[in-house]
Formats: structure tokens, sequence, C-alpha cells
């Protein structure tokens, strides 16, 4: 069956949406799962011996690639194993082991894909992963804002509002930007977006693991160094608990001291007391977007929810309680991959222009961008070359291969 397929790469997780032709029309976008277990993939990068990198997988820090998102644009490249690698180049086999595991469940290639991207990036930023996608033999990969692209999935959900605020708060980063439905039907970025790296889910995690720590401070200082092994399990703890209090009202942490296992348990009541800080500046930014574009919140038609730790309650109450009108949706870990398929499915098949305003959107038919170009219409490269062979299940980067994408080293001495 003809699909097309839309992703998101983000620092902690990547989600990706495909959204299936038939009887004339596109079907609404559905999450698609990218490895065995139901999970979102991890964005991480692990290297081998051999050269293969194994996606989703962490080990050894000295050969570990994470964070990739963030590093898109930095002078300084990433270094594993001794090898520099950019960034936007680990960013492009991400991108490749996604559209090549898709491809594989569909049994098709897909007929149009869209990557979403930060809003906060430039040009540069944007070319820097066009190029890099392009020598994987992704050249007609289309990039879009991600504050656009969650903007489309709310949109082809039934939100009928022309001027927006997009909320996205992921792993470890949050964005805030404004989005407007222009005279062409499309969401478009309107000021300068607002970001926040090193804010998250994590952030909370954290937060919550440092509440344990505290009330087992006593068993942790005796417990010997049969401790090491709970302190590197609260971590995961520690986000299930997240989870569970984003549904209910307690939970446990649970884990195994050398003296037997313990039980702290945990109320959302405390665990908001923890992160509320946070999620307020996190409010206090996107209030900052909206007033430096010249609005007010009373100006928006709705504060669209994007990113996994959007879903805990205190961040809905805290913007409510700031005047925002808030749209949520069942699933804003994967809203940015959904959207960048809807996009997807407007570049295939695109509407005719509206002789008027735009109509309220409840769909996914309005025009889009060209394939395979960033926003501002970069002009269109040369043909790319053939993609190179890759096995994903590791990803087979020999060494001749790995040349061609390791940076120099530099002088030694």
């Amino acid at each position: 069956m003809p699909y097309v397929l839309g992703m998101h790469i983000g620092n902690t997780s990547t989600v990706a949406a495909v959204a299936r032709r038939q009887d004339g029309s596109w079907d609404r976008p559905e999450p698609v799962v990218l490895q065995p277990a139901a999970a979102p993939l991890p964005s991480t990068l692990l290297l081998a011996p051999d050269g293969a990198f194994t996606l989703g997988e962490v080990g050894d820090a000295s050969r570990t690639a994470r964070g990739i998102l963030s590093r898109v644009g930095d002078d300084v490249p990433l270094l594993l194993d001794g090898d520099r690698y950019a960034p936007q180049t680990l960013l492009a086999l991400l991108a490749a082991h996604v559209v090549e595991w898709v491809q594989q469940q569909e049994g098709a290639a897909a007929e149009a894909i869209v990557l979403s991207h930060p809003a906060g990036w430039g040009r540069y930023r944007r070319d820097l992963l066009q190029q890099a996608l392009w020598e994987r033999g992704l050249g007609d990969v289309t990039l879009l804002p991600r504050t656009v692209t969650v903007a489309e999935s709310h949109a082809a959900r039934g939100f009928p509002g022309g001027l927006a605020a997009v909320y996205a708060l992921g792993g470890d980063t949050f964005e805030a930007a404004l989005v407007r439905r222009n005279s062409r039907g499309r969401f478009e970025t309107v000021g300068v977006p607002q970001g926040l790296t090193g804010l998250g889910g994590t952030t909370f995690d954290e937060a919550l693991a440092g509440h344990v720590r505290t009330v087992l401070a006593r068993e942790l200082a005796t417990g010997g160094p049969e401790v090491d092994a709970t302190l590197r399990a609260l971590p995961a703890e520690c986000e299930r608990a997240k989870r569970d209090l984003t549904v209910g009202a307690r939970t446990d942490v649970q884990l195994s001291l050398p003296t037997g296992p313990v039980r702290v348990p945990v109320s959302r009541l405390e665990f908001e007391e923890l992160i509320r800080p946070a999620v307020r500046a996190t409010v206090e930014l996107l209030l900052r977007a909206v007033h430096a574009a010249g609005l007010t919140p009373a100006r928006l038609d709705g504060v669209l929810l994007a990113g996994g730790s959007s879903r805990i309650p205190l961040v809905a109450e805290l913007l409510a309680a700031a005047g925002l009108p808030v749209e949520t949706a069942p699933d804003p870990q994967a809203t940015a991959a959904t959207g960048a398929a809807v996009a997807a499915a407007q570049i295939r098949t695109p509407p005719p222009l509206p002789a008027g305003p735009p109509a309220p959107a409840g769909g996914v038919a309005r025009a889009a961008v060209p394939p395979g170009r960033p926003v501002d219409d970069q002009p269109p490269r040369d043909a790319p070359p053939p993609a190179p062979p890759i096995r994903f299940t590791p990803l087979d980067l020999p060494k001749p291969s790995r040349r061609t994408l390791v940076r120099s080293r530099g002088r030694e001495g």
C-alpha cells in the first residue's frame, strides 16, 4: 500500500509515523514501532570495535554517541573511540535506519519523507543536515520545524485554530514557538522560538532520584559497594514512577538494597512540588515568546502540547493558570512525527490553493513545501550518489567507509 513517512529525531528518542493511501485519500498517520520492544527508539549510537554502529544501545562512554541533535552545528565533533564524527553525519545515520526499517516493514519505499527539526535552527544547521542526508542517499527528505509538524498533527485531529503556541517538552529539551496558518492554508513559525537545553523528562527523573536518595540516605551510606548497582538502577526506576504519576495519584520507587528490597512511596503532589520550578520556567518561556510576538495569551486559539514530558498533569495546570488554552494529544511523544507524516501527505498530494481565507483544518489536505527542501527553499542540488550499502542492525560502517565520515584528527602533538 502506498505510504508517506514522518520522522522526529530528538535528543533522547526517535519516533516515526506513516500515513497510508487507500481509496484515493490518506489515512490518519499511525506511529511506527522502530525496534522489537514496543517503546521509542533511543537516539543513541554505539560504536563497535569493528566500526559498526548499533542504534538504540549504550555502552562505554568513549564509544557511545548521545544527545546528537543538540550538537549539530558545533565546531567540535563527537569523539568516538579516537575518531571524530560530525553530529549531522550521525543524525543522518539515525534517519537512514528509520527509513530502511520502515521500508522493510511496509515492503516498499515511502512516496515522501519529512523530518522535523528544532524550530530554532537557522539555515546553517538545516544545510548541514540536508547535506548529510544527501550523502546517505536521502536527498529527497523535506525538513520542517518541529513546531510546524506539531501544529499539523493537532490540525489533522480537528484543531480549527489559525494562531497557536507550540509547547514541546521532551527528554532533555524544551521549545516554544508561535505558529500561524497562512493564506495557503499552511502553518508557519511566527516570531522568535524560545528554547532550553538540559530541561525535560530526564530533569524530572533526576529530581525524583534526588528525593529517593535523601529518603534512603542512611541505607545507601552503610550499604557498601553493592549499593552501586542500586544507584545504577535508580534513573530507570524513577522514569517508570514518573510515568505512573501522570495517570495515578501515588506510586512506589522500588529498589533492591543489600539488606533487601525497599519501596519509597511518592505521591503526585510530592513529585509535582519537586518539578514545579522547572515546569514554571517553561511556561514563563512560552509567555515570553507570546509577548515577543506582540501578542497576549487571549489572542491564541490554543497551546499545542508535544513531547512525552508534556503529558505530566502539572504542565496543563500551570499553562491554564497563566490564561493559556491547552490542546492535548493522545500520544504527545509521537505528535511531531505524526505531523511530519501529515506534511508528507500534503507534499505527495497537494490540494488546490484556497480561494479565500483558509478553512478550519480537519484533515491532511493543505499545501506544503516542495519535497527535499528546507522551509526557506534551498536551491536544488545535483542528484545524490547511490546510497551505500548499510546493514542496520547493527549499522554497517566498514573501515573504508568510515574514512569518509570521520573528520580529520588534526596534527599530533
